[in-house]
C-alpha cells in the first residue's frame, strides 16, 4: 500500500507543472524555449508544406490526421517486410511474415502496441528504432492533438453569425501538423531523453552492438551457449512508458530484468505510465479557463482509479484464490504480488499495456478488474483517447440528465440534439458489437481461439485479447496462440475500430456544438461542475461498461474464480 501511495503522489506532483506547461504550449503562449525549437520546426514545416499559423476546420484536421496515418502505415510496413536486407541487423533476423507485419504495423500505428511477436528475436534494431520506437513517439501525440482540438471546439467562443442560420459557420480547431510537431519536439521527446538517461543509469541496455554469447550455468538445459539479446532498449522503454504505449523490447516486457532491472527502474516506469495522462487532466483547467471542469475530470478519474487499484490489491492478497498455487506461475517475485498487481492495474487504467508480470497469472478477479479498466478506457485513459472517451461519457450523462429533468440537454449553453446523439450512439454500440461478436465467433469455430485453457479461463483469454485491442491497451493473457492469420487479421480490424472513431467522433460533435448559438446560463441550466453530476457521470460509466458486459465477465473471470474456489474447498 505504501508503494501505491508513493507512486500516485509522485506522479501527481510531477504531472502538475507538466500540465501547466502543456497548456501554455498548446495555447501558443510565447516562451523562452521558442528560440531553441524554432530552428528545428521551421524546416519541418517547409518539408510538410504547411503554414503552422493556419487554423483548420474539423474536416481539414481529420483529413490531415488520416493522411499522416496512411503515410506512416506504408513506411512502417515496408520496414517490417524488408528488415533482413536493411542495416542495423547484427543478429541477422529475417523479415516478418506478412500477417504478423500487418498486425504489428496497425498495432503500433494505433498506439496500442499489442504484440504477437517476440521483439528480441523477430525484429532488427532498425525495426525497433523506427517502426516501433518511432511510432511510440508520434502516435500518442497524434491522439493528444485530436483531444486538444476537441477542447478548442468544445470551449470555443460562439461565432458572431451563429444565430444566423442562413450563414454557414466555420469553426476552426487549430493546425494539426503544428500541434503534432510541437508536442513531439517540445513535450514528449525531452521527457523521453530524461527517462532514457535515468533507465540507462539503472542498467537498462543502450547499445547498437550485437548481444554477447554466454555459457549457461545449468548444463542440463542442453545449450552450450546462449545469446543475450541487447540493443537500444532504454530509449524504447522510456517511449513505451511515457507514451502510454506498452510494447516491450523483449517478449515478456518489463518482467525481464534487462528491461526493468531494479526497484528504482520499476518505480520510474510506473510513474512513466501515469505521468502524461494525469498531466493532460491538469492541462484542461488552464487551457480552457474552466478550472472547475478540470477538477471534475480529475476527481472522477482519481476516484475510479483508487477503487480499481484497491480492488486489484485486495484480490491478489486477500481474496479466496490469492494463495492458490495455480496462480503463482508468472508472478514477478522481485517486486512481490502487490507490486505486480499495482502495475497490472495502472497499465490497464492508462491503456499502457506493459507488464512486469504475466496478466494471465493474476487471480481471476484481478483479471476482471483489468478488463473493466479497459472497457471504461477513461480511468486516466490513453494519451488523447482517454480524454476523448471521458467526453463521450460526459455527453451521455448530460443527455440522460436532460431526459430525467425534462429539459433539452445542454452543455455549456449549447444544445445537444439529434445529430450529436446519433454519433454518440455509434460509439456506444460499436464497442459491444465488435467485442462480443468477434469473441463469440472465435470461440464457436474450432481451432481459431488457440487457448491454453478449455474452461472459463479460455473465455477470458479470448475476450481479454479483443478488449485489449479495442481499448488501445495491448496487454494480453499469455498462453493464447495469437500469432496466427486469424488473430493477426481480426485484431488488426479491432485495433482500427477502437482507435479512429473514438478520436474523430468527439471532435465532430464538439465542432457541431461550437457552431450553435450559446444560450446564457440561468437557474435552469444544468450545472455539470458539481459533485452530484460527477456521481451521475460515474454511474453512466458503470452502466455503459460493467453492466453492459456483465454476461461476458460472469462467463469468464467470475466463473473462473468460483471454479478455483470450489477446487480449494474441503470435501463435505
Amino acid at each position: 500500500m505504501t508503494e501505491t501511495l508513493v507512486i500516485l503522489l509522485a506522479s501527481i506532483a510531477l504531472a502538475w507543472p507538466l500540465g501547466l506547461y502543456l497548456a501554455r504550449l498548446m495555447r501558443g503562449t510565447p516562451m523562452r524555449i521558442d528560440v531553441l525549437f524554432h530552428w528545428i520546426e521551421k524546416p519541418l514545416y517547409r518539408v510538410l508544406g504547411v503554414d503552422p499559423k493556419h487554423s483548420m476546420s474539423w474536416r481539414g484536421y481529420v483529413v490531415a490526421f488520416l493522411i499522416s496515418n496512411l503515410v506512416l502505415a506504408v513506411l512502417t510496413q515496408a520496414v517490417f517486410m524488408t528488415q533482413a536486407w536493411l542495416p542495423f541487423n547484427p543478429d541477422n533476423i529475417p523479415n516478418l511474415r506478412w500477417d504478423t507485419a500487418l498486425h504489428t504495423m496497425v498495432s503500433f500505428l494505433t498506439n496500442t502496441n499489442q504484440q504477437h511477436y517476440s521483439g528480441q528475436s523477430q525484429l532488427s534494431y532498425l525495426s525497433q528504432m523506427t517502426g516501433i520506437t518511432g511510432l511510440q513517439v508520434i502516435t500518442p501525440m497524434m491522439g493528444l492533438a485530436l483531444a486538444v482540438a476537441t477542447l478548442r471546439a468544445l470551449f470555443a467562443k460562439p461565432p458572431q453569425n451563429a444565430a444566423d442560420s442562413t450563414t454557414p459557420v466555420r469553426v476552426t480547431v487549430g493546425n494539426y501538423y503544428a500541434d503534432v510537431v510541437r508536442l513531439c519536439l517540445r513535450f514528449l521527446l525531452p521527457l523521453c531523453l530524461v527517462w532514457t538517461l535515468l533507465l540507462t543509469w539503472q542498467g537498462v541496455p543502450s547499445t547498437l552492438s550485437a548481444g554477447p554469447q554466454a555459457t549457461p550455468i545449468d548444463a542440463s538445459a542442453g545449450m552450450e551457449t546462449q545469446k543475450i539479446p541487447l540493443g537500444p532498449v532504454a530509449a524504447m522503454v522510456a517511449a513505451k512508458q511515457l507514451g502510454a504505449n506498452g510494447g516491450g523490447w523483449y517478449g515478456p516486457n518489463s518482467s525481464v530484468p534487462l528491461e526493468n532491472p531494479t526497484p528504482l527502474s520499476n518505480a520510474l516506469e510506473l510513474i512513466g505510465i501515469l505521468l502524461i495522462p494525469i498531466a493532460i487532466i491538469f492541462m484542461i483547467g488552464s487551457f480552457t479557463g474552466r478550472r472547475k471542469f478540470g477538477a471534475l475530470v480529475f476527481g472522477c478519474m482519481l476516484g475510479m482509479s483508487l477503487l480499481s487499484t484497491a480492488a486489484s490489491l485486495w484480490s491478489e492478497s486477500h481474496s479466496a484464490t490469492a494463495a492458490s498455487a495455480l496462480l503463482m506461475e508468472g508472478k514477478e517475485t522481485r517486486f512481490g504480488s502487490d507490486g505486480t498487481a499495482l502495475w497490472a492495474t495502472l497499465t490497464t487504467q492508462v491503456q499502457n499495456g506493459s507488464v512486469n508480470g504475466m496478466q494471465d497469472s493474476m487471480s481471476p478477479l484481478t483479471g476482471m478488474v483489468s478488463l473493466v479498466n479497459m472497457l471504461i478506457s477513461a480511468i486516466w485513459g490513453g494519451i488523447g483517447c482517454g480524454l476523448q472517451q471521458f467526453i463521450v461519457y460526459l455527453l451521455m450523462a448530460v443527455f440522460l440528465a436532460g431526459l430525467m429533468t425534462g429539459r433539452t440537454p445542454e452543455l455549456f449553453g449549447r444544445k445537444l440534439e439529434t445529430p450529436q446523439v446519433r454519433l454518440l450512439a455509434v460509439l456506444v454500440l460499436l464497442q459491444p458489437i465488435t467485442l462480443l461478436g468477434l469473441t463469440a465467433l472465435t470461440l464457436t469455430i474450432p481451432g481459431l481461439a488457440g487457448t491454453s485453457n478449455p474452461g472459463f479461463h479460455g473465455i477470458s483469454q479470448v475476450f481479454y485479447e479483443y478488449v485489449s485491442a479495442y481499448a488501445n491497451n495491448g496487454s494480453g493473457f499469455e498462453g493464447l496462440a495469437d500469432n496466427t492469420v486469424w488473430w493477426n487479421l481480426s485484431c488488426a480490424l479491432v485495433l482500427v475500430v477502437g482507435r479512429f472513431p473514438i478520436l474523430i467522433i468527439p471532435l465532430i460533435i464538439a465542432a457541431q456544438l461550437a457552431a450553435k448559438r450559446q444560450a446564457p446560463q440561468s437557474a435552469g441550466s444544468l450545472q455539470i461542475e458539481t459533485p452530484t453530476f460527477a456521481l451521475t457521470l460515474v454511474c453512466v460509466v458503470v452502466v455503459l461498461t460493467v453492466l453492459q458486459f456483465m454476461p461476458a465477465l460472469v462467463l469468464g473471470p467470475v466463473a473462473d474464480h468460483l471454479s478455483l474456489t470450489l477446487q480449494g474447498a474441503p470435501s463435505p
